[in-house]
């Protein structure tokens, strides 16, 4: 845990257990609303962050990681994964450079990992890294409204990270349906500040300049915009192209990396085993699932798969991510058991899938089948 974040003062903040920040602040819907309008800021400051500094910064990270680097320009924005050798993730990474450092953003809990990981590779390298979550916190907001404005005028910005998830980056490639991706447009970005401006941003809150809202308004825009994050989606397993992460945070045509022979040989020639759907739930009950709950094909005894997040969209109610098993039918109708206060089988939702991965991802290069002799 980072520390506990100024704006868990706020009248009515309820805290994410453990972390420091805000759930919400009562009015969860209306923070969303908010959020999505550019009307409200969020609070990330439990999440970590990592400076590299040096001169061969760029082309280090881009020798190990997932994405193209080289070229980032200061003041640029990306995404990229470090993979272990069988080409799961180990890591996401936000990255923003701002000329000459790179600051790296990472999910709740993974700095120090990866802060250790990356000083046992720097060898003769010119590159310092130093994990900077102690001294450094992360505010976030959605442009077309003023709290993006306010943000970037808060003292001691050190970087902004723009999140590239709005289109297919350079070298990526899209399994989900391109027309009509509900991430399109997507404009959430991240500033980098010391810590002590966070006072100042919950100044801002306590005046009225701005709105504020609480992580599960950002976790329930992210499920509709089919956006995974490592912290929700990831799990020892996990593979880019099982959440349509070739969009954003993968080069296809790159050098080598750690785990690039995985990414191109199920892009090329194999399918994930996996593929994430957006689940639309049954509201009736008035109960969200809780990550990990079980998915069932209606009637089945197997489950085939599990629920990564759910949350309550301010428009489309109950929703959620979930992972399923690659060969399940796109249109097969799916139930999600509740467990009961004694352990028991509990309410039944009924979920319907919208199809983000579909079963047929990968394999995109058309290999012909020798005759068997």
């Amino acid at each position: 845990m980072t520390g506990v974040s100024p704006l868990l003062g706020l009248p009515g903040a309820v805290a994410v257990e453990g972390r420091g920040v805000a759930a919400h602040y009562g009015s969860p819907l209306i923070e969303q609303r908010a959020l999505a309008a550019g009307e409200a800021i969020i609070d990330r400051s439990d999440h970590g962050v990592i400076t590299v500094a040096g001169p061969d910064r760029l082309s280090w990270l881009d020798s190990m990681t997932s994405q193209a680097l080289t070229r980032l320009p200061p003041g640029g924005s990306a995404e990229t994964l470090l993979l272990d050798p069988q080409g799961r993730i180990e890591f996401a990474i936000r990255v923003a450079d701002d000329g000459e450092t790179a600051w790296l953003l990472v999910d709740p809990g993974l700095a120090e990992g990866l802060a250790a990981f990356l000083n046992r590779m720097r060898f003769t390298l010119r590159v310092e890294v130093t994990d900077r979550s102690a001294s450094h916190g992360i505010l976030g907001a959605f442009a077309g409204g003023q709290a993006a404005e306010l943000l970037a005028e808060l003292p001691g910005v050190v970087a902004t990270w723009n999140d590239p998830w709005a289109e297919v980056q350079r070298g990526g490639w899209l399994y989900a349906a391109a027309e009509g991706h509900p991430g399109n447009g997507w404009s959430y970005r991240e500033v980098i500040v010391p810590r002590e401006t966070l006072a100042d941003a919950r100044d801002l809150v306590a005046a009225k300049r701005v709105r504020v809202a609480g992580a599960l308004s950002l976790d329930a825009l992210q499920i509709l915009a089919w956006r995974p994050s490592q912290a929700a989606e990831g799990d020892e397993r996990s593979l880019p192209h099982e959440v349509d992460w070739l969009r954003s945070a993968v080069h296809l045509e790159k050098g080598c990396y750690r785990g690039q022979e995985t990414v191109a040989k199920v892009h090329n020639l194999g399918h994930p085993p996996r593929r994430l759907v957006l689940l639309h739930l049954d509201g009736s009950s008035g109960e969200l699932p809780a990550a990990g709950t079980l998915v069932y094909p209606v009637d089945g005894e197997k489950p085939v798969g599990r629920i990564t997040r759910a949350a309550l969209h301010h428009e489309w109610g109950p929703v959620a991510l979930a992972m399923l098993k690659r060969n399940t039918a796109e249109d097969a109708p799916l139930e999600i058991r509740l467990e009961g206060a004694d352990g028991a089988t509990g309410e039944t939702l009924a979920a319907a899938q919208e199809t983000i991965v579909p079963r047929g991802a990968g394999a995109t290069r058309d290999v012909p089948r020798l005759p068997r002799l």
